[in-house]
């Protein structure tokens, strides 16, 4: 049994330790593995995060896919143990620190929207295994908040793309539990792992 605390310390260490040159490197690299997407080209509504904790940093996707006329999000908290929300974002958009620390967007209630109603979820992680199973920071926030993915399968949307680095792909098999909603797709610097390919 993996320890997945022992794993989410390892991986994040290094993470953190990536210099400029090699975040620069594989942001570019997984950006342009992202955008030849289908499903990115398609999609009209695009939910990302706000990069912390050395996560790879799609600003500069939120920035393109923003000049490409679609509407980008950041998740919104609403409470312990609620869904996440999705309020619309560009990078003049006013911000608030979360209890976490993590800048989130303040707009008015009616312009925020359901997780069901994005196209497509760039969602960060800590690590990824060979079938798409996601390991995030223990909080299931977005396990929670896309839970209808496993209860509707004719609903494909939105799709679910973990970002990550490389090094976060790990060749073992993550813990497997009846809450947890697997990813769609991972792009990293290396290319574009695929585990429902009518998705994407």
């Amino acid at each position: 049994m993996i320890e997945l605390k022992e794993l989410r310390r390892s991986v994040r260490q290094r993470r953190r330790q990536l210099d400029p040159a090699q975040r620069d490197t594989a942001q570019r690299a997984m950006l342009e593995h992202l955008t030849a997407l289908n499903v990115y080209q398609t999609a009209h509504r695009i939910a990302g995060y706000w990069s912390n904790d050395g996560e790879l940093d799609i600003g500069a996707i939120l920035t393109q896919a923003q000049a490409e006329g679609k509407t980008t999000y950041l998740p919104v908290m609403t409470g312990a143990g609620q869904p996440l929300l999705f309020a619309p974002y560009t990078p003049t958009s006013p911000m608030q620190l979360n209890r976490y620390k993590i800048p989130e967007p303040v707009v008015a209630a009616e312009h925020i929207i359901q997780p069901h109603q994005l196209d497509l979820v760039l969602t960060p992680l800590v690590a990824f295994d060979d079938d798409g199973q996601r390991l995030g920071m223990g909080g299931g926030f977005y396990d929670r908040s896309f839970a209808f993915r496993k209860q509707d399968d004719l609903s494909p949307r939105p799709c679910l793309v973990g970002v990550a680095f490389e090094l976060q792909h790990v060749p073992q098999s993550l813990p497997r539990r009846d809450w947890d909603v697997r990813l769609d797709a991972a792009v990293t610097e290396a290319g574009v792992y695929r585990w429902h390919p009518e998705s994407v």
